[in-house]
């Protein structure tokens, strides 16, 4: 099983900082994507940012210049760095990775408990 773990969420006022850090765990084999979305009620889960083991960056329009994404592969972490923040960025920030179990020949996609961003106006 591939295992993700997000830390890092919390309460933060407007036009302030927070850093998401995400740790995938378990019998990886390889991993691809890794990012994050977020899930707001009534509302599907949304891209935020991802980042293939490539380098591709792809960000939601909304956080582009104010949100930076970067993992670290030998260690399966990734990080969001957020700033600048909105009362909209709020929600609960899932950490998404696309990997390969070891002794499987395929990719799945894998999501973590999810950590709450609140931003206060």
């Amino acid at each position: 099983q591939v295992h993700l773990e997000e830390s890092g969420g919390g309460l933060v006022q407007a036009g302030g900082s927070l850093r998401l850090s995400c740790v995938a765990s378990g019998t990886i084999y390889a991993m691809d994507a890794m990012g994050w979305f977020r899930q707001v009620p009534g509302k599907q889960r949304e891209l935020v940012a991802v980042l293939t083991s490539g380098g591709q960056q792809n960000y939601a329009e909304s956080v582009k210049g104010r949100f930076t994404i970067s993992r670290d592969n030998a260690k399966n972490t990734t990080d969001l760095q957020m700033n600048s923040l909105k009362p909209d960025d709020a929600g609960v920030y899932y950490c998404y990775s696309n990997a390969r179990r070891s002794g499987w020949s395929g990719y799945a996609d894998y999501w973590g408990q999810g950590t709450q961003v609140t931003v206060s106006s």
